[in-house]
């Protein structure tokens, strides 16, 4: 039964900005986990959830993403191949190196952003399906970050 529970939370915080335990129990109890405020507190524990900022100047609960060895092949990749970036709307168009956009769609797959749903990737461009245009906000900085 955690381990569900779990899975869900995980599902639950992806899909939706949850700002406070109370929140995030009273999403749990409507997907059928009757859980109460101390059992989410030992879940959020439990998964190293953190607070991070929305684009929204609130904060909501999300994992924690811990850089493992392999991300820095990946990050390397996007700063390697990198040109430039744009967004329309929930979408974000990566420009790249000619040749390279299926090694930075994969890259981009491979760390996991919790805002992208998906990428599609021609020769020099991806287009990545971002879940709200806040979110496309929030990952062109995380982008940037990972570039410079």
């Amino acid at each position: 039964m955690k381990l569900e529970r779990h899975s869900k939370i995980v599902e639950l915080i992806g899909k939706y900005d949850i700002e406070t335990q109370e929140e995030l129990a009273s999403y749990l109890n409507r997907e059928g986990f009757q859980v109460t405020q101390a059992t989410v507190s030992r879940d959020i524990r439990e998964l190293r959830l953190t607070k991070v900022q929305t684009g929204k100047g609130r904060q909501k609960y999300s994992l924690i993403h811990q850089q493992s060895p392999s991300d820095d092949k990946y990050i390397r990749i996007l700063q390697d191949s990198f040109l430039s970036m744009d967004m329309a709307q929930n979408i974000l168009v990566i420009r790249t190196v000619s040749g390279m956009a299926m090694a930075v769609g994969a890259a981009l797959d491979s760390l996991h952003f919790p805002e992208m749903v998906g990428c599609i990737a021609g020769d020099d461009t991806v287009m990545c399906a971002i879940r709200t245009l806040d979110d496309t906000i929030v990952l062109m900085d995380k982008l940037r970050k990972l570039i410079e």
